[in-house]
């Protein structure tokens, strides 16, 4: 599927390029009117952004030669979206090969010259001349006593000033200080008070990566289901996405149908319960049809079809992907209903995602995860990546809530922009790596 936003003065022209750049079979999946902040909305008029989609089987290349002519006239109203070059540096990349992927101990030397680096130059920004002194005047107690006892205090002053500069490093990264010193502490339990540079990297490191677990994939969950038993495996999978509105949730549902549809060639529907928003339906369903998958529109009350009066008719598929109504974790209403939504399917075919926007503040999610804890369990995607330079909300949350983390989403490409979290990665981030 192809994806492209067009921007123009008027929806009508917005349209038009999209007509003109994708063809007649291009579907409008969003429209949004932009407006000039500050001074400049005295002197600029706003201008309408529309979002345009094509399926892939379409002959795009056809479509766009034609109209060549007039883009090249109005080149500068169009957004490639396809030509942004974001991609997070936390999630596992399946198209690597391990040959190509760098050991932990290759890892682990990386983070360990990193630190080395911050801790030198942390030395020089310091008053050059205090320190020559102090060096000298300890140079002069340490002769004085035992090698071993000399050699051993230099070692716990600079594992000291070691786990110093990690804990420093983490909290940079928006890991909540009583985590980044919860996990120093441990260090002090486990290892002597001098020991090295790398010992000190590697036991962090793996802490965290303990502490991130093993990311839950709806397709592995899938065959890992199997395993059990050849009868269990065959029932429909009902996944259901909750969160609080302008999330994401359905761009999100999009891209994870995408996914087992094209690259896994699974047989899936889509059902929305959000009934509350009045383009939901319409967007889920420019999907559903892009992908020639079923849509079908569900209610908790006697307004139409039941969600549980679906279940003989969704038997037939190996997932059914659920979009509920986004709401404030305070509407009591609305998550009774979401409750009652929910428990109309069987707890062992059941899967549910909690979507939080990873730029959300760290108090935020933890009141909004605390209210939907007491609905369902569930494990957790992190969307617009793009919108923050931080991960360190993800182990946040993660200890927080004990709760799996899964998928990570930036951006608007369907499917691209999504991918499963890497919790070597992000643990090698958190200690100031690059990953």
């Amino acid at each position: 599927m192809i994806i492209k936003k067009f921007i123009s003065k008027t929806e009508d022209e917005a349209i038009e390029l999209a007509k003109q750049e994708l063809g007649k079979d291009a579907v409008v999946l969003n429209i949004k009117k932009t407006k000039p902040k500050g001074l400049f909305k005295f002197f600029v008029k706003g201008k309408v952004e529309v979002t345009a989609a094509l399926e892939e089987n379409i002959d795009y290349k056809a479509n766009k030669a034609q109209s060549d002519g007039n883009q090249k006239a109005k080149a500068g109203n169009t957004i490639d979206l396809a030509a942004e070059a974001y991609i997070p540096d936390i999630i596992a990349d399946s198209k690597e090969k391990d040959k190509d992927n760098p050991t932990i101990e290759e890892k682990l030397d990386s983070l360990q010259k990193i630190i080395e680096k911050q801790m030198s130059d942390n030395k020089k920004s310091e008053n050059v001349k205090e320190q020559e002194k102090s060096d000298q005047d300890e140079k002069k107690d340490e002769d004085k006593k035992d090698d071993k006892d000399s050699q051993k205090d230099r070692g716990v002053s600079k594992a000291e000033a070691c786990k110093s500069l990690i804990c420093k490093q983490m909290v940079k990264n928006e890991v909540d200080e009583e985590i980044a010193k919860n996990l120093i502490e441990e260090i002090d339990k486990s290892l002597p008070k001098d020991a090295a540079l790398d010992q000190i990297l590697g036991v962090i490191y793996q802490k965290i990566i303990l502490m991130l677990g093993q990311p839950y994939d709806i397709r592995e969950a899938k065959k890992e289901s199997g395993k059990n038993g050849k009868k269990e495996d065959k029932k429909c999978r009902y996944v259901f996405f909750l969160g609080s509105t302008g999330v994401g949730k359905t761009t999100t549902i999009a891209k994870i149908a995408s996914k087992l549809k094209i690259e896994d060639e699974k047989n899936i529907a889509l059902i929305t319960a959000d009934t509350y928003r009045i383009a939901a339906v319409e967007q889920l369903k420019t999907y559903a049809n892009i992908l020639n998958i079923p849509l079908e529109i569900a209610y908790t009350e006697g307004k139409g079809d039941r969600l549980d009066d679906m279940i003989t008719q969704m038997d037939q598929y190996e997932y059914c992907l659920i979009d509920t109504a986004g709401c404030s974790h305070k509407n009591k209403e609305q998550l009774g209903e979401l409750q009652k939504l929910i428990d109309m399917i069987p707890l062992n075919q059941r899967e549910v995602y909690l979507v939080l926007n990873a730029a959300t503040k760290y108090n935020d999610l933890k009141e909004i995860a605390d209210v939907y804890s007491k609905i369902t369990d569930y494990s957790m995607i992190f969307t617009k990546l793009d919108e923050t330079s931080s991960s360190g909300v993800m182990l946040n949350m993660r200890e927080y809530t004990g709760k799996p983390l899964s998928y990570v989403t930036w951006g608007q490409n369907v499917p691209e922009d999504i991918g499963i979290v890497d919790a070597q990665k992000i643990a090698k981030k958190l200690l100031g790596g690059n990953s």
